[in-house]
């Protein structure tokens, strides 16, 4: 009984899945973070450019000039 305690206390094998999980997890927020704030002006500029396509303006001589 006592080797196994001695054993059991001098195992670090979960140790190393409990970090890989923590690791994970914080990779996780950074990417939700990533995207809350991403989102918004990824989410215009594609609004901007469907706004342009859709209506690029009469003097314009291609839609490069339009999108100005």
């Amino acid at each position: 009984m006592k080797n196994f305690i001695k054993n059991f206390a001098a195992d670090e094998s979960g140790a190393s899945a409990a970090e890989y999980a923590l690791i994970l997890v914080i990779i996780g927020i950074a990417i939700v973070l990533g995207a809350f704030a991403l989102g918004d002006s990824i989410g215009s500029a594609m609004s901007n450019a469907a706004s342009c396509i859709a209506d690029p303006g009469t003097s314009a001589t291609n839609i490069s000039d339009a999108c100005k």
